[in-house]
């Protein structure tokens, strides 16, 4: 489905994006966030992105290209570990560092909070590293609540970090 904002559009993403997506996962700044580190290989991405086309098509997540009403690629948003049974999912959104600051990703987010409403999700949960001041931000900002901490939960770079979980009830 696609979905659309004022200055967005959200549409499911395909094999044929990998290539706008390699430049996100091989920018060390865009990763430093993320529970990996960044991916130097382009053929990795594409493997990735074909993998999460397959994980579409059985209904097991959903993952968007946002890009501008003027087409430029902005980012990514995901809705993974869908759970049918219990009407809940996870979110994760990733947006083009040039494009930081501008509202792009709190469009993108609210476009998703209406669709998974309307699609009969009830809850979702998203995590950010401790320290994503601008990813705690907006969350808190669209309404998700602190739910969790989780010491060390991530190793990254030699060192364990913390991340901490946010809830929403749709």
């Amino acid at each position: 489905m696609i979905l659309e904002t004022e200055r967005l559009i959200l549409a499911p993403l395909t094999v044929e994006d990998a290539p706008l997506i390699y430049p996100f996962l091989s920018d060390a700044e865009v990763m430093s966030n993320l529970d990996q580190e960044p991916i130097e290989d382009p053929d990795e991405v594409a493997s990735r992105v074909a993998a999460q086309v397959e994980e579409m098509n059985a209904g097991d997540a959903a993952y968007w290209a946002v890009r501008h009403a003027s087409g430029a690629f902005l980012g990514y948003c995901e809705f993974i570990d869908i759970d049918k049974r219990h009407d809940r999912a996870e979110l994760r959104f990733v947006i083009d560092r040039e494009s930081w600051g501008q509202g792009f990703g709190s469009e993108a987010v609210s476009a998703l909070l209406a669709h998974a409403a309307s699609e009969g999700l009830k809850s979702l949960v998203a995590s950010v590293h401790v320290g994503d001041n601008r990813a705690e931000r907006l969350l808190e900002k669209l309404g998700f609540k602190a739910a969790g901490y989780l010491k060390g939960a991530v190793h990254r770079d030699g060192e364990r970090r913390d991340r901490r979980l946010y809830g929403l009830e749709l």
